[in-house]
């Protein structure tokens, strides 16, 4: 009779513990905020400053968790495989829905991920070298199509958004037109300075300066608006190029399945992080602004985000890349 009785109370302590854990008030112990990139790029840098205002917000630590690797594919399986109890939050760029465009990657972008918002956004742009003609897209286009023997654009690597969106204006006005990666933003913007490529789609930050100081001419932002920086540069639908509104995007996404309760939690107090003068200012100075953009906005945009690379990828025959 007491041999029976054992497995029995061991059942009911069970379900008494995970009762328990789930009346318990969420966050209970520390989340982490799984950034699959290395320490000190931006996204980490706004990741932290996410992370502290949350913290101060739900009264627990918000802990950054770093898992470079695969061009942010490692950390983005990570969070996928984590439990989804809102203990393992993403947070991540466009970067997670370029990557499955162009090879098999160990996470699904759509069925793997509870969406919880984009935070902040930031657009790229269009740099030429100054000893170009050209002082317009429309400018650019003819003198390619006159001399496309001379014209080349640089990016941050094969694979990038930068490479992308060189890819889609390469669509878009059916040019040939060479790509030259780079192993990064910094070799790529001082290939378009010295010449050795015409131009280059760069993030914002780093570019500005160059901009500004006269060592790049700008064309066009690609963004659905202009940018304070620099306000005489049009948007590529300015420049006669509507559609090409593909800026660089921050999300925050939890494991599929995690309680709708607690998305809704996380959602609102990343919202009111991002309404923080404070962090909008630390936004600003890295190129970024904030958005805020709903569960529901958040998937439909990365379902777009995911089916436009995809198309990019396959119109302009993108060799398929190793993990």
């Amino acid at each position: 009779m007491m041999l029976r009785i054992f497995p029995i109370l061991a059942v009911v302590a069970m379900l008494a513990a995970n009762a328990a854990q789930a009346n318990e008030a969420y966050p209970a112990r520390p989340v982490r905020l799984v950034v699959p990139f290395a320490p000190g790029g931006v996204v980490d840098v706004m990741g932290r400053l996410l992370a502290q205002k949350l913290g101060e917000q739900l009264g627990q630590n918000f802990i950054i968790e770093n898992r470079g690797g695969g061009a942010g594919n490692t950390g983005a399986a990570l969070a996928q495989a984590a439990a989804p109890d809102g203990y393992t939050i993403l947070f991540t760029s466009s970067t997670f829905l370029v990557n499955p465009a162009l090879q098999k990657v160990p996470y699904d972008p759509v069925a793997g991920f509870a969406p919880i918002t984009i935070t902040s956004a930031s657009p790229n742009i269009l740099v030429v070298n100054p000893g170009q003609s050209a002082r317009t897209v429309a400018e650019l286009v003819a003198a390619i199509r006159q001399a496309p023997e001379k014209y080349s654009f640089g990016s941050t690597g094969y694979g990038s958004p930068a490479h992308l969106q060189g890819e889609m204006f390469k669509l878009a006005y059916k040019l040939d037109l060479q790509h030259v990666p780079f192993s990064g933003g910094g070799p790529a913007l001082q290939s378009a300075v010295s010449g050795h490529v015409p131009m280059t789609f760069s993030a914002l930050p780093p570019a500005v300066p160059m901009v500004q100081s006269g060592l790049l001419r700008a064309l066009a932002v690609v963004g659905p608006e202009r940018v304070g920086a620099l306000p005489d540069v049009p948007t590529m639908a300015e420049a006669g190029l509507p559609g090409f509104d593909t800026q660089t995007n921050l999300f925050a996404l939890a494991p599929a399945g995690t309680p709708q309760q607690i998305i809704d939690l996380l959602h609102d107090a990343f919202g009111k992080a991002i309404r923080d003068p404070e962090v909008q200012q630390k936004f600003a100075v890295l190129g970024f602004k904030a958005v805020g953009t709903t569960p529901a906005e958040t998937a439909q945009r990365i379902k777009d985000e995911l089916a436009l690379w995809v198309r990019v990828a396959r119109e302009a025959n993108l060799q398929q890349q190793p993990q």
